[in-house]
C-alpha cells in the first residue's frame, strides 16, 4: 500500500495539544489531573533533558512501570523528540527487563520505583541514566550532566520560554511513514519475547481505524478508564494514544485494582468505551449473571416471550450499569472469549464486540461494531490492510491467517531469522493463527499453528476448541490441553474457593475432574478425546494480557 499520503503521527499529536490546550488530558485515578497544556510543558522539559543528555534522534528510550500519567507523557516526549520508545511490561522478570534494555540499546530508562528496586544498574551499562516515574527524579546516572540538567530543569525551561509557554510553541519531530516509532517486546504466549519494530505508519493506521470506528460515538471531554498495560499494544492504541489524539480524558488505574475499586472507578469515570480482555468479562458473567439465569424459576420465566425479554433486558441493564453505564460498546480482545460466556452476552443483548490483533500489527487486524457482530467471530478486515486465509478452501478448511498493509511491523529487532519466518517476500505477515473466513468476510479463529496437535491418524486437533468446552465444566478455573506422545491430556487449575465452600477434598476434586473428562469426551471427536485430566496445584503462569504461557507446559509431565 502507498505511504506517500500518510500524515505525520507527531503532527497529529501537536494538533491535539494545541486544540485541547485547556481540557483535562490524563489523570491518575483519585490522585491528580494534567491538562493538555500541562502535558505539553512536561514534554518540552523532557526534550530539554534529552538534548542536554546527548540523546539523538533514533536513540532508544525504555519505559517500564505501571500505567500512570508520567509514563504517558514520557512516551509522547520520546516520540515527539524523534527518539524510539521501548515500552517494557512491568510484569516481566527483572532479568528480562535488563535484557530488553540492553538488547534495544536504550540510552535512558523511565522506571517505576517498585520496578527499579529489583533492577541492577550495573547490569545495564549502556544506559546514560534512569529516571523515576514519580516525578522524573534521577535514580541513576552514568553522566553527571543528566543529574545537573534535571536539577536545573525549571530554570532551563524558563530561559527557553522567557515570556510564557503557548500553543504555538508546540513543534514536534515530523516523522515519516516507515520510520521506526517504537520497539515493543511481545509477552510470549508460545515463545520467548521478540522486539517488534513498529513504524509510524502502523501507529497512524490504528489511530485512523479508531477515529473512523470509535470517533462517531465519542467527543472531546469524554472519559475512558485505562486498565490494560500501556506497554502492550492493545492498551496503548485503544486506551491511551487514540484518546489523547481525540481529546478524551484518560483515567489511569495506577495500581492493581480489586473488584471493589474497579467497579467504583467505572461508576465514577463512566467511560465512553471499554477495552477489556476476556478474563474480566468472563469473571463477571460466571460470577454474577450465569447463576441468576440458571435458577430454575428464572429459566421457566425466560420461556415466556414477554417476561423473558424483560428479564434479559434487566440483566443486561444491570451489567451495563455495573460497568459505568455510559459506554456505547465493550471491545473484547487479547485472547479468545469463552463460547458459553459469549452466548450469554448475545442472549441478553449486551453491547459487545470481539476484535482480533497482534503486536506485529500495532495491533488491530479485524473488528466489527457490536450491532453488526456475528456470534463466534472476531469481526472483519479493518481499514488500510488486506486479510486472507492460507488455505485451499478458506471458508471450510482452516489455514494460517495472513495480513498485509500499513499496520504491519518492519520486522523483529536484531532477529533476521524470525523476521524472515513472519514476513514473506510479498509483504504478508504470517500471524501463526489458524482460521476460516465466511463469504461475508467474518473471521473465525480456530487456534494457533504452533499449538495445533496431530492425532494418531493425522487428524488436526485444535486444543483451544477443547479448552473452551472444558473451561465450562464443574470446578474448572483454568485449563490447557496438551499432547503426551500420541495421547491428549487436560491440565486443570481448579476453582479452590468453590471447592472449599462445598467441603471437597483433593480426591473429591480429582473425582469431579474425571467426571468432567467423561462428559467432555461425549462432546468431541474420538481422535481428540482426553485420556486424563491432571489437577494443577497452582495457577498457570500468564502474560500481562492474561493469556496462559502455553509453551511452558508443552513438555511438562
Amino acid at each position: 500500500m502507498k505511504t506517500n499520503n500518510i500524515p505525520s503521527y507527531n503532527e497529529s499529536l501537536q494538533v491535539a495539544i494545541r486544540n485541547y490546550w485547556e481540557l483535562p488530558s490524563m489523570s491518575d485515578y483519585g490522585i491528580n489531573t494534567f491538562r493538555y497544556k500541562d502535558v505539553a510543558r512536561v514534554i518540552e522539559k523532557l526534550h530539554i533533558l534529552f538534548e542536554q543528555s546527548g540523546l539523538k534522534k533514533g536513540d532508544r528510550v525504555a519505559l517500564c512501570g505501571k500505567n500512570c500519567s508520567r509514563w504517558g507523557m514520557a512516551f509522547f516526549a520520546t516520540l515527539t523528540y524523534g527518539a524510539v520508545a521501548v515500552p517494557i511490561l512491568h510484569e516481566f522478570h527483572p532479568s528480562q527487563v535488563q535484557d530488553i534494555v540492553n538488547h534495544s540499546e536504550s540510552k535512558l530508562l523511565f522506571v517505576g520505583d517498585k520496578e527499579w528496586s529489583s533492577l541492577q544498574a550495573e547490569q545495564m551499562p549502556g544506559l546514560v541514566g534512569a529516571l523515576g516515574l514519580t516525578d522524573y527524579q534521577v535514580l541513576h546516572a552514568n553522566d553527571e550532566k543528566l543529574r545537573d540538567t534535571r536539577n536545573n530543569l525549571n530554570r532551563l525551561f524558563g530561559e527557553k520560554f522567557p515570556s510564557s509557554f503557548r500553543p504555538e510553541h508546540v513543534n514536534y519531530h515530523v516523522d515519516s511513514p516507515d520510520e521506526m516509532a517504537l520497539i515493543n517486546y511481545t509477552s510470549g504466549t508460545t515463545s520467548n519475547s521478540k522486539g517488534v519494530m513498529i513504524p509510524y505508519r502502523a501507529l497512524w493506521s490504528n489511530l485512523d481505524f479508531a477515529i473512523k470506528e470509535v470517533g462517531p460515538f465519542a467527543k472531546a471531554g469524554d472519559r475512558v478508564l485505562s486498565m490494560l498495560p500501556m506497554a502492550h499494544m492493545y492498551g496503548m492504541a485503544f486506551e491511551f494514544t487514540f484518546e489523547f489524539h481525540f481529546g478524551i480524558h484518560i483515567h489511569f488505574l495506577t495500581k492493581m485494582a480489586s473488584p471493589t475499586i474497579l467497579l467504583r472507578a467505572l461508576a465514577e469515570v463512566k467511560p465512553v468505551i471499554l477495552i477489556v480482555v476476556p478474563l474480566i468479562i468472563e469473571k463477571i458473567v460466571r460470577g454474577k449473571i450465569m447463576p441468576k439465569l440458571q435458577d430454575p424459576k428464572v429459566k421457566m420465566l425466560m420461556r415466556v416471550p414477554v417476561i423473558g425479554n424483560r428479564i434479559r433486558a434487566k440483566v443486561c441493564d444491570g451489567l451495563t450499569q455495573a460497568l459505568g453505564g455510559n459506554f456505547y460498546e465493550v471491545i473484547i480482545g487479547g485472547a479468545a472469549l469463552n463460547k458459553d460466556v459469549e452466548q450469554v452476552l448475545s442472549d441478553i443483548g449486551f453491547r459487545y464486540t470481539v476484535g482480533y490483533g497482534a503486536t506485529e500489527c500495532a495491533p488491530i487486524i479485524s473488528y466489527t461494531p457490536f450491532d453488526q457482530m456475528v456470534l463466534g467471530t472476531c469481526g472483519r478486515n479493518v481499514v488500510h490492510q488486506e486479510l486472507r486465509i492460507d488455505s485451499p478452501d478458506p471458508e471450510h478448511i482452516p489455514g494460517e491467517i495472513l495480513t498485509r498493509g500499513l499496520n504491519v511491523m518492519l520486522g523483529y529487532y536484531k532477529n533476521e531469522e524470525a523476521t524472515a519466518a513472519a514476513l514473506d517476500k510479498d509483504g504478508w505477515y504470517h500471524t501463526g493463527d489458524l482460521g476460516v473466513m465466511d463469504k461475508q468476510g467474518f473471521l473465525f479463529i480456530k487456534g494457533r499453528c504452533k499449538t495445533m496437535l496431530l492425532g494418531a491418524n493425522g487428524q488436526n486437533i485444535y486444543p483451544e476448541e477443547i479448552e473452551d468446552k472444558l473451561s465450562g465444566k464443574t470446578l474448572v478455573a483454568e485449563c490447557l490441553v496438551v499432547q503426551r506422545g500420541e495421547k491428549i491430556h487436560g491440565l486443570v487449575y481448579p476453582d479452590l474457593e468453590q471447592a472449599r465452600k462445598l467441603g471437597l477434598s483433593s480426591s473429591d476434586i480429582q473425582a469431579v475432574m474425571e467426571q468432567n473428562r467423561k462428559e467432555l469426551n461425549t462432546e468431541i471427536p474420538g481422535y481428540a478425546q482426553l485420556v486424563a485430566i491432571h489437577v494443577m496445584d497452582k495457577e498457570f503462569e500468564k502474560t500481562p494480557k492474561k493469556s496462559i504461557k502455553r509453551f511452558l507446559y508443552q513438555e511438562k509431565k
